[in-house]
């Protein structure tokens, strides 16, 4: 996708740029059946607009919008649901049990993030997180479906990133949304001699070996395409997966080798990555692959310690 704010898919699916710190970084999806249409991820407060704007290209009305669903409570991917929830009167929030309570009250993730960006940077990045009606909050169990305008939407608990994650299979476009479970791929990632996927391994549950289980349960369903948070619709291989868990095993040895030394571990992290990125493209510049890996390598490295940290707890 371009500089442009929306993209149809095909199969109902538009990918919507979530304006998080600047284009291509994140995004979410619309996706429409019959009368009916579905949110998936919400982005920021901020990302608001963009979904005003396709809405109305499309003449959907607000009426129209039936579910809102977070992949989970991360606030990249579910910081704008109070809003959307406040602009939509038929549509219930569809989410993980163990994120429902912060999507109910999200003080504690305001803190939190307010602890970690300072209150100005926090504002600008997410804008105001406002509390859902606790009677429109559905929980999703593992293995449970909605019917949207007659298509099905699956809902599979997938742990290892974070433990209120879970991904929404679409069988019409035989296609993962996949939150943060598939990695990240941004637009510069997309090479021609293939596709670079990387984990994110994002504070503070990261766990390698669910993260496996779950990449296993994805690939398990067959699919022809992943709806990607960051970024966009990726072409589904068993190459990719492949590629994805051999990063999260070498990960942990990572981890491991270079305990108390996060700094050091940020830069193996980078080093691995533009060893594995060389295999797409070997021509392009060192410095500006770092300074496009910095800030997820940096949240990776966070990331890593946390779960090692939890391993040394007697």
């Amino acid at each position: 996708m371009d500089e442009k704010t929306s993209e149809n898919l095909g199969f109902g699916v538009s990918c919507i740029d979530a304006d998080y710190i600047r284009h291509g970084i994140a995004c979410f999806y619309l996706l429409e059946e019959g009368d009916e249409c579905a949110v998936i991820e919400t982005g920021t407060a901020n990302s608001f607009r963009n979904l005003q704007r396709l809405l109305a290209e499309k003449q959907l009305a607000p009426e129209q919008v039936r579910y809102v669903i977070p992949t989970h409570v991360h606030l990249d991917h579910a910081g704008g649901a109070g809003s959307m929830m406040a602009a939509f009167p038929n549509a219930e929030l569809l989410i993980h049990p163990r994120g429902a309570r912060h999507m109910i009250d999200p003080e504690r993730l305001i803190a939190s993030a307010m602890e970690v960006y300072g209150e100005p940077k926090f504002r600008h990045l997410y804008g105001e997180i406002l509390p859902i009606d606790p009677q429109r909050v559905v929980e999703m169990e593992d293995g449970e479906s909605v019917n949207l305008g007659g298509r099905l939407l699956e809902f599979r608990h997938t742990r290892g990133h974070a433990n209120h994650h879970f991904c929404v299979w679409d069988k019409t476009s035989r296609g993962w949304f996949s939150g943060d479970m598939f990695g990240i791929s941004y637009p510069w990632c997309r090479f021609p001699r293939g596709d670079y996927v990387f984990p994110a391994t994002t504070p503070t549950q990261f766990d390698p070996e669910d993260f496996l289980d779950s990449l296993q349960l994805l690939a398990s369903y067959r699919p022809e395409r992943i709806y990607l948070t960051h970024y966009g619709e990726l072409a589904f291989t068993p190459e990719k997966a492949a590629l994805l868990a051999s990063q999260v095993e070498a990960y942990g040895g990572f981890a491991t080798r270079h305990a108390d030394r996060r700094e050091s571990l940020e830069q193996v992290l980078g080093d691995y990555s533009l060893s594995l990125i060389g295999e797409f493209e070997p021509h392009r510049s060192e410095a500006e692959l770092r300074q496009l890996l910095a800030f997820d390598m940096d949240l990776n490295a966070q990331g890593l310690d946390v779960w090692r940290q939890r391993l040394e707890k007697p």
